[in-house]
């Protein structure tokens, strides 16, 4: 094994290699990223700079591509879940278009939680089904509410690299605590998103909290989940729960936080 391999560096790497940016005539400079949508397309970022102004956007894309698939955010339900995710990472909806308004100092951070909102809204509002007309974050919800578990929903923590990091859902006991993040479908993107937010927090986070971190991944595996994804996640040092094998007892320990 090569000890001195750089983590972080070949990371960096890839995804300065896989940016671009593009000035448009409008003003706006559109930024490819290699984060990937449930289409297995690259996300893509509007920015536009007004003095010590900046304002981000998806040009309405994310909410209207669930739309256009049929996918109803008309449900008091439903609204109350989009607005309370998009305002955990700072974005505001207006009319169905995600923006983010922040300035250069903070446009680095800023970026980076505009992506992940993205990729949250893309992947929470996917429907488990044709006919069950659910949110998986709620599943994921209620399964923690049914085995009696108390929890965080949102929970955010600055990670080593001063990045502030949105997972889902907090576990904390007396000696250990478990960041998760439930996965409605889990692709290139958002495994490497995960991966790189769990591995930026968790020695920041042990050393505030001083308690033992750990990652899971709880994945809808409805639909076949690629191994490779699962293989990652453990090499990587976290752990994952398959949603059709939540109630097994050892899934079940997974979840426990001392």
């Amino acid at each position: 094994m090569d000890t001195n391999f750089d983590w972080i560096a070949e990371y960096y790497q890839w995804i300065k290699k896989n940016l671009s940016a593009r000035r448009l005539k409008n003003g706006w400079t559109e930024i490819g990223t290699p984060f990937m949508d449930r289409h297995n397309d690259g996300l893509v970022i509007y920015a536009k700079r007004d003095g010590d102004s900046i304002t981000l956007s998806d040009d309405g894309y994310i909410i209207n591509d669930l739309i256009a698939d049929g996918v109803s955010l008309r449900g008091s339900k439903r609204a109350a879940f989009l607005n309370g995710l998009l305002f955990s990472y700072g974005v505001e909806n207006q009319d169905n278009e995600m923006v983010m308004r922040t300035t250069p100092k903070n446009y680095a951070v800023s970026m980076h939680m505009f992506i992940q909102a993205m990729l949250a809204v893309n992947d929470m509002f996917m429907l488990n089904n044709a006919t069950i007309k659910t949110i998986f974050l709620d599943d994921v919800a209620n399964y923690f509410d049914q085995q009696g578990l108390i929890y965080t929903p949102n929970f955010l923590a600055k990670g080593s690299t001063g990045l502030e990091f949105n997972f889902n859902f907090q576990i904390a006991g007396r000696t250990s605590e478990i960041l998760i993040n439930s996965f409605n479908s889990i692709n290139r993107g958002n495994l490497a998103a995960f991966l790189f937010d769990w591995q930026d927090i968790r020695d920041e986070r042990q050393k505030r909290s001083r308690k033992k971190v750990k990652g899971l991944a709880i994945i809808n595996d409805e639909k076949e989940v690629d191994r490779k994804y699962l293989d990652a996640l453990i090499a990587k040092g976290t752990d994952y729960i398959l949603f059709s094998e939540r109630l097994k007892p050892e899934n079940l320990q997974k979840l426990t936080a001392a």
